[in-house]
C-alpha cells in the first residue's frame, strides 16, 4: 500500500539503527502507523530529521510493507508548538496516552482532528488541567470508550452534590457518602464535575483533580494494566516538588494536578 502526501501528526521518534529512526504517526485517513525512516540521522537531513520531531505536523509519502511503512518523503505542513516546562509534559502525556490506545491502521472517526485541537490549546498555553480533562473525554469517545456523564450507570440523572467512580463498562456509579473513606474518595469525583465534564463548563480546581483521578481509572483499564511513562514522571516531579507557599498557590496547580 502507498501513502501519497499523507497528512499525519507525529506521536514518537526513536533512533534506530546508526542513521534512521522508528516513528507512529497519526494519520488522517489511516489511523496510527508505525514507519522506518531510513538515512535521517546524516548532517544533511537536518530539515528532514526536524519535520520528524514529536507534535510536528506533517505530510509524507510511504509504502507499506509488512508491520512497518517505509517513509520516503516528509514535509512538515506548519511550526510545531514550542513548549517546555509543564506544557512541554502535557504534550508527552497526550502523544503517549494517543499511542497507547489507538490500534495501528485502524482509523477512528474524529481522532486525527481531536489531536489537531490539543495541539493548538498546548500552544495557546490554556488551562493544562482542563485541557487534559477534555482530550481524556473526547479521546475515549472517539475510540467507542465513552458514556454520558450528565446519567449514571442505570440511566438515571446525575447528582450534582453526590460523589460517582467511573466504571469503564458502565459509566458513572453513585458512591454512598457512608461508604467513602480517604481511599474511596480519592478514586471518585462529585457529580457536579461530571456534569461541567459533560457540558464541557471548566470546574473548579478541587472538580477538576477529582476528574482527574476519576478518569485515570478508566484509562488503566484501557491500558492493561501498564501504566503511562508520563504518569510515572508526573509522579517522581510531584514528589520532588517543593511545597507550596501558603496564599500564593491555589488547589490543583501542581505539576502532577495539571499534567498527569
Amino acid at each position: 500500500m502507498r501513502y501519497d502526501a499523507e497528512p499525519a501528526y507525529v506521536l514518537h521518534a526513536r533512533p534506530w539503527r546508526e542513521t534512521s529512526l522508528l516513528l507512529e504517526l497519526l494519520t488522517e485517513h489511516h489511523g496510527r502507523l508505525g514507519l522506518v525512516a531510513r538515512g535521517v540521522q546524516g548532517p544533511k537531513k537536518h530539515v528532514l530529521r526536524a519535520a520528524l520531531q514529536p507534535l510536528q505536523h506533517i505530510r509524507f509519502d510511504g509504502v507499506q510493507r509488512g508491520e512497518l511503512a517505509q517513509l520516503r518523503a516528509a514535509e512538515a505542513i506548519d511550526a510545531a508548538p514550542r513548549l517546555s516546562g509543564d506544557a512541554g509534559l502535557a504534550a508527552f502525556y497526550v502523544s503517549e496516552l494517543t499511542l497507547r490506545l489507538a490500534p495501528r491502521q485502524d482509523p477512528h472517526s474524529g481522532l486525527y482532528e481531536l489531536f489537531g485541537q490539543v495541539r493548538e490549546r498546548l500552544r495557546e498555553d490554556a488551562p493544562l488541567s482542563w485541557t487534559l480533562r477534555r482530550f481524556e473525554r473526547d479521546l475515549l469517545d472517539a475510540l467507542g470508550f465513552g458514556f454520558d456523564l450528565s446519567r449514571d450507570g442505570d440511566g438515571g440523572a446525575i447528582d450534582p452534590a453526590a460523589r460517582y467512580r467511573l466504571d469503564p463498562e458502565h459509566g458513572p456509579r453513585r458512591v454512598l457518602s457512608e461508604r467513602i473513606d480517604a481511599a474511596g474518595r480519592s478514586q471518585t469525583a462529585t457529580g457536579r464535575a461530571l456534569l461541567a465534564l459533560a457540558g464541557d463548563e471548566m470546574p473548579g480546581a478541587d472538580d477538576l483533580q477529582g476528574l482527574r483521578r476519576a478518569l485515570r481509572t478508566v484509562l488503566a483499564h484501557y491500558l492493561g494494566g501498564r501504566g503511562l511513562k508520563s504518569w510515572e514522571l508526573m509522579g517522581e516531579l510531584g514528589r520532588i516538588a517543593a511545597p507550596p507557599v501558603p496564599g500564593q498557590a491555589s488547589p490543583g496547580t501542581g505539576a502532577d494536578d495539571k499534567v498527569s
